[in-house]
C-alpha cells in the first residue's frame, strides 16, 4: 500500500485539524495498517459496511458515518457510531433522537450543507439548515447534539471555485455559531483528498481523506 499517512497526519496535527481516514471498501487488514500508525478515527459511507467492520477491529476505533443515511438504517448504526456527518433533513434528526433514546445514547451529528454545483450531492441549503437551528422543537431532542456542519466542494480543477464554496460554508458556520451560542457546536468538516489543504486554509477543522492515505479504492 502506497500511503502518505504520516505526512498528512502531521500536516493536520500542526494545524489543529482532526483527520478522518476514509476506509470505505478497505479490508480490516488495510485499516489495521493505518490504525497501527496511531490513527483512531475512520469514516465509512455505508451503514452495513461500517457495522460489519466493527467486530473485526479494535474497540477504541471511533467510527464516523460520512455517507448518506436513510431513516430505516438509523437504528443499525447508532450503537457503534461516534459522529454522523451527513444529516440532510429534519426528519432524520428526529429519527436519530428516537432511536438513540431507546439505547440510552446521545449521538453527535453534523448538518450536511449542499455547497457544490453538482446536483448529485446530498445536503441542506443554507436556508433549510437555518430553519432547523431555529426550530424550537430542537431543544427537546436531548439524544442528538448538532456539533457543526459538513460540506463537499465541487469536484473541479478550479481552485477559486473550491475556495469560494468552502469560504461560504465557513462564513455560515460562523454566523450560526454566534447565533446559537452552543459550546458543542465546534466542528466544520470540509476537505477530502483532492482539496483538503484548501479546505484547511479556508477554516476547516476536520478533513475526510481516503485515496491519499489508502490509494485508489476498489470499485
Amino acid at each position: 500500500m502506497n500511503t502518505n499517512y504520516e505526512e498528512i497526519k502531521k500536516y493536520c496535527d500542526d494545524r489543529g485539524v482532526t483527520l478522518v481516514a476514509v476506509s470505505k471498501t478497505k479490508t480490516p487488514e488495510e485499516i489495521l495498517s493505518i490504525y497501527n500508525k496511531g490513527q483512531r478515527i475512520f469514516g465509512e459511507n455505508k451503514v452495513q459496511e461500517l457495522v460489519s467492520k466493527v467486530a473485526l477491529l479494535p474497540d477504541d476505533v471511533q467510527w464516523h458515518l460520512i455517507g448518506h443515511l436513510q431513516s430505516n438504517k438509523v437504528k443499525q448504526v447508532l450503537p457503534f457510531v461516534s459522529l454522523i456527518h451527513s444529516i440532510d433533513s429534519e426528519k432524520l434528526l428526529f429519527e436519530i433522537h428516537k432511536q438513540a433514546e431507546k439505547i440510552s445514547r446521545t449521538i453527535d451529528v453534523l448538518l450536511q450543507i449542499h455547497i457544490a454545483e453538482e446536483e448529485t450531492k446530498f445536503g441542506l441549503s443554507y436556508d433549510e439548515a437555518r430553519s432547523i437551528f431555529q426550530n424550537p422543537e430542537l431543544k427537546r431532542l436531548s439524544n442528538v447534539h448538532i456539533c457543526g456542519l459538513m460540506g463537499m466542494a465541487t469536484l473541479t480543477e478550479n481552485e477559486s471555485q473550491i475556495r469560494k464554496e468552502f469560504r461560504g460554508l465557513k462564513n455560515f458556520y460562523n454566523q450560526i455559531k454566534s447565533e446559537i451560542g452552543n459550546p458543542k457546536y465546534e466542528i466544520l468538516s470540509m476537505g477530502m483528498s483532492s482539496d483538503y489543504k484548501i479546505a484547511i486554509e479556508e477554516g476547516s477543522n476536520m478533513v475526510r481523506i481516503g485515496t491519499a492515505i489508502f490509494g485508489e479504492r476498489a470499485q
